[in-house]
């Protein structure tokens, strides 16, 4: 899966830190192959694809801020739940994306964001007992359980899938 001895870029380090500093057991691990989708990330895991945890980006209309929304692999995000919540969000480009949490597309983590997001976890993750997210790098990833995410995000589980 991957090397112990490569050095982890910046953004996946400061997820590792973020991690440790709340206590989380499982530290990042850098992937040989790319992890830029949920199918990706599930096929260099040997998961199911719901089992991986997406970081979706908006950007709040209201006010400008980052809303994350933490949703399972096989799901798509119901964009008018998630305004029902937060108020009318809009998509976010790579370059706000980028600015506001520190990380690419691909690689967002739930955690270590440059600036704190509103942040809405779906409930669809508790299907699983092991989900995986992205730890700052397209190649990153690390172990937690839905319980872990509530804690470490201290967001709400909300219904923001479509379906």
């Amino acid at each position: 899966m991957t090397e112990a001895s490569r050095p982890l870029p910046e953004a996946m380090q400061r997820v590792a830190a973020a991690l440790a500093a709340q206590g989380h057991p499982h530290a990042p691990i850098l992937l040989d192959d790319a992890a830029r989708t949920a199918q990706q990330a599930a096929d260099a895991l040997g998961v199911v694809v719901g089992q991986i945890a997406k970081s979706i980006i908006f950007r709040r209309q209201s006010d400008d801020a980052a809303v994350l929304v933490i949703t399972a692999g096989d799901k798509r995000v119901d964009e008018k739940k998630v305004a029902a919540l937060v108020g009318k969000v809009g998509r976010a480009d790579a370059d706000f994306v980028k600015a506001r949490t520190g990380f690419t597309i691909g690689g967002v983590s739930p955690v270590a964001h440059a600036t704190p997001p509103v942040v809405l976890i779906d409930r669809e993750l508790y299907r699983f007992d092991v989900i995986w997210a992205a730890a700052g790098h397209p190649h990153g990833v690390f172990r937690l359980a839905p319980t872990d995410l509530e804690r470490l995000t201290g967001a709400p589980v909300a219904d923001v899938t479509q379906g």
